[in-house]
């Protein structure tokens, strides 16, 4: 018989892929003798059982949940159900890696008509029982039924109302139980059945409404956003309940370890006297700080320092951790690896090592190098006046400008338009999930910085204001007000996450600092890693980015970008048009003093680093007028029946952007194709580039240029441009005097470039794979339409694991990567060999590239910092897995 549920004293921190995260750290807190409510962990693979059985749970399954039911009553001396001694349970999601929020849990199951008066007596305290009673019942009904919890909260709201309360402290036993037949009427009506009062029934209801959860909208959107496969599932935990409800002695929070906001090595957190849980996670009331339960109840938190320390050191990592204390007495109901913003993971990370508790390579694998993104972001300009509108609680660092919206549909709908909005709501909700994806920053009116808004916010590095108890939302009419000032929906408003400051209109904003520790841990990853990184840039501006960045060279230099500026449009457009060689040379000879000083700017500020320039390689029809356009201006030239040049020139315009006009203008006279066409294009660039070299060489600045060749299918082509640019070298050194070292390499863009690598290593120095363009000749996809069309809908559909531009398709397009290489090196042993697509900013591509064995990769200025650490990772992983299988061995 298989395994399927298994108590907390079973497990440990090891079976987290069996028992969930959750889980697992219940069992190994258990293990460890710290003060855990006792209960049993029902697994994932009990979730895809459930799954594989038509969404129905086996009779397997559910023989072992009563056996281990029996194992907790056993311990607690409580039974499910019993009037006189009831067991009240709390039913939680769990799924392997944390993903706060996004699925059900339900808690005090067990309580009925008959539980809920043995509560009363037990406890001599009516009202918390009756309390507990309404909380389980709105929230089983939430869950379960699927009864909208908006139900609930405005009778509730109505009724407090009614009797002249401002909170739910002061509602009586009496009150309670008005409110539970005003809520059992609600779920007859809403669901269409009475609300069941069998624990059994209510506790196999709850493990399916959990399983069920694992596929709800706002799950499926995390896991995409964060990269978690769908099919790990997720464990049940059923745990004996504590209560943080019973009175002033009793309380519920949530604490870091350290500040996940900044990483300063200080208990950070929140709680509520008299409340369970989910009133801190949920936001509905805004608590107070966890510094202040020291003056509360001075014991229970030096006894919760301690466990602090003790978990951090265990774990050797910040944690989140949930507790509740009950009548004085601490229990810890959850710990887990904290969220944490990307400054703090640096700062924890590098401190932790500083600490002696981890080492050099295990912090810098701390680090996800994705979330560097957000340290790379601008900041308010602090040299500005500032006139904050409100003030709320700083939640998650950074800041944004944008539209107000109040609704996640909306924002979602608005950010797809191109709009830049901040959403404003009273607190958010796991659903809300996507519009807290689609906004700038969010701002809640209550609920404090452990709330769900601020822990999605500090995950995807988003600005977020929580607690801001002075804005008075109205969501009907789509307006929030500040005293006598209204703000509505589009009005644009700034938020600073890192002060809580919310201003009207938009503030200047600053470039990033990047902070020592951040400096020290990418020293750390140089030290690591093996492959290079460069930065794709195209002039000298970004150049000198990159280097600030780290960037060991120029990558990619797209000389096409340097002919878009708008006084050599006209230029570059008389060079294309052109009939004869001699109207082309005219065009040429102009802009080679242009592209020599582009060229002198890029190598200068690249000080002696490797720069690789690719000739000129976009679709041809980038550079002339839209024929449409044109065709309109010409029809309307036409009916004024003028007869003048300009009608001439449009006219005679529009025959040879017609001439040049293409089916498929990616596919067509494009790259290398347009230098063997047209070679004394290719030989203008060529000498441009020598010019600088020997202007820079007479200054003594140090040069190393690399010339690729785009494009190229045939080694043919590859050989003959080659000999031009081979050609216009001997021509500049003969008029200089110099002598110039230089490579001439090729972009592998193409799947025929790839197979027949062997022979176009014959000819090359180089190889760069320009991974966008081959994913696209591969797929057979144009991006643009493929984006914009269907891409989405197969990743939503698991047709495709992930958008193979953005992540490098390893299956197919790395196989070609990977043949590429490998002919080349047959050829050529100690060939170079990189990517330059957007794939070498990207962590998991990046891993991939160092496996293969290349020696660089190339992304944008402001993902070097990413690539540097993702490149040290993929070392370091490489050494852990070759360790492995050595030990296997």
């Amino acid at each position: 018989m298989n395994k399927f549920v298994y108590m907390f004293d079973e497990g440990n921190s090891e079976k987290k892929e069996l028992l969930g995260g959750k889980g697992a750290n219940l069992a190994e807190m258990t293990r460890i003798g710290l003060p855990v409510p006792y209960g049993f962990t029902i697994s994932t693979e009990a979730c895809n059982s459930y799954y594989d059985e038509g969404k129905s749970i086996s009779t397997e399954i559910e023989f072992q949940v009563l056996e281990a039911l029996k194992s907790l009553e056993d311990k607690t001396g409580k039974k499910l159900g019993d009037p006189s001694n009831p067991l009240l349970v709390s039913v939680r999601s769990g799924a392997v890696h944390s993903m706060p929020g996004m699925m059900d849990t339900v808690l005090n199951l067990g309580m009925n008509d008959e539980t809920v008066e043995g509560m009363a007596k037990l406890t001599k305290n009516s009202r918390f029982a009756y309390d507990s009673y309404r909380r389980f019942i709105q929230m089983f009904s939430d869950v379960v039924l699927k009864v909208d919890g908006f139900y609930f909260e405005q009778y509730l709201e109505e009724t407090r109302e009614e009797k002249g309360y401002d909170s739910d402290p002061e509602m009586s036993a009496e009150d309670w139980k008005e409110v539970i037949k005003g809520y059992k009427d609600i779920v007859k009506r809403h669901a269409k059945r009475a609300f069941p009062e069998n624990p059994k029934e209510q506790l196999y209801l709850s493990i399916s409404a959990v399983f069920e959860s694992w596929n709800n909208q706002r799950a499926i959107v995390y896991r995409r956003l964060q990269k978690i496969p769908g099919h790990l599932g997720t464990a049940v935990n059923i745990q004996s309940m504590v209560f943080g409800n019973m009175g002033n002695d009793s309380g519920t929070g949530v604490a870091f370890t350290r500040n996940p906001s900044t990483g300063e090595a200080k208990l950070y957190g929140e709680y509520l006297i008299n409340a369970q849980g989910e009133d801190v996670v949920a936001g509905i009331r805004t608590p107070q700080p966890i510094a202040t339960l020291q003056d509360e109840m001075p014991e229970v938190y030096q006894q919760f320092i301690e466990t602090c320390q003790l978990l951090e050191k265990h774990y050797q990592d910040m944690q989140d951790i949930e507790f509740t204390v009950e009548s004085g007495e601490l229990f810890i109901l959850q710990t887990r690896t904290g969220k944490r913003t990307a400054q703090a993971a640096i700062r924890i990370a590098v401190e932790l090592v500083k600490e002696q508790l981890i080492s050099k390579k295990e912090a810098i694998l701390r680090v996800d190098p994705d979330q560097l993104n957000q340290l790379l972001h601008r900041r308010i300009d602090d040299s500005h006046e500032r006139n904050p509108l409100a003030n709320g609680l700083p939640a998650s660092p950074g800041a944004a400008t944008g539209q107000v919206v109040f609704d996640a549909d909306e924002a979602e709908r608005l950010a797809k338009d191109g709009k830049k909005v901040i959403l404003v709501r009273p607190e958010t909700t796991p659903d809300d999930i996507h519009g807290i994806v689609a906004t700038q920053a969010t701002i809640t009116s209550r609920g404090g910085m452990t709330s769900h808004a601020a822990v999605v916010a500090r995950g995807m590095g988003k600005a977020c204001v929580c607690g801001c108890e002075s804005l008075k939302i109205d969501l009907k009419l789509k307006q929030f007000k500040v005293g006598d000032t209204i703000v509505n929906q589009g009005d644009v408003i700034t938020v600073d996450g890192s002060t809580g400051e919310i201003i009207l209109g938009e503030i200047p904003m600053i470039e990033p600092q990047l902070s020592d520790e951040f400096q020290l841990l990418l020293t750390w990853a140089d030290e690591e890693r093996k492959l290079d990184v460069r930065a794709n840039a195209d002039n000298p501006e970004d150049a000198k980015k990159a280097l600030t960045f780290g960037a060991g060279g120029i990558g990619l230099c797209r000389t096409e970008h340097m002919f878009m500026d708008v006084h050599r449009i006209p230029i570059v457009q008389d060079m294309i048009l052109a009939e004869t060689y001699e109207e082309r040379e005219t065009a040429l000879t102009k802009l080679l003093p242009m592209q020599q000083e582009d060229f002198e700017g890029i190598f200068e500020a690249m000080q002696g680093y490797p720069v690789t320039i690719r000739l000129l390689d976009p679709p041809l029809h980038e550079f002339l007028p839209d024929k449409e356009e044109l065709l309109v201006e010409v029809t309307k030239l036409q009916m004024t029946g003028s007869n003048t040049k300009e009608l001439k020139d449009k006219e005679h315009l529009l025959r040879k952007v017609r001439q040049l006009d293409e089916f498929n203008p990616m596919l067509g006279h494009r790259g290398c194709r347009l230098g063997m066409v047209f070679p004394e294009i290719y030989l203008m660039q060529a000498k441009a580039i020598f010019y600088a070299i020997a202007k820079l060489m007479e200054k003594g600045v140090n040069v190393k240029p690399e010339i690729m060749i785009p494009l190229v299918g045939h080694v043919n082509e590859l050989k003959e441009m080659r000999q031009l640019v081979i050609n216009a070298g001997l021509q500049v050194e003969e008029e200089t005097g110099l002598e110039f070292d230089y490579l001439i390499g090729t972009m592998i863009e193409v799947p025929r470039a790839a197979l027949t690598a062997d022979q176009i290593a014959e000819e090359a120095d180089f190889f760069s794979f320009g991974t966008n363009d081959l994913t696209q000749t591969t797929f057979g996809y144009s991006r643009d339409d493929a984006e914009g069309k269907f891409l989405q809908a197969y990743i939503e559909n698991k047709v495709l694991p992930e958008n193979p531009f953005v992540s490098l398709d390893q299956d197919g397009v790395g196989k070609l990567v990977e043949t590429g290489v490998k002919l080349g090196r047959e050829i050529k042993p100690g060939l170079k060999t990189g990517i330059c697509g957007e794939h070498g900013g990207d962590k998991n591509s990046i891993q991939f590239c160092h496996d293969l064995g290349l020696d660089y990769t190339s992304c944008s200025p402001y993902r070097v910092p990413l690539a540097r650490l993702a490149a040290a990772q993929a070392t370091i992983k490489h050494e852990q897995k070759k360790y492995e299988l050595q030990a296997k061995i």
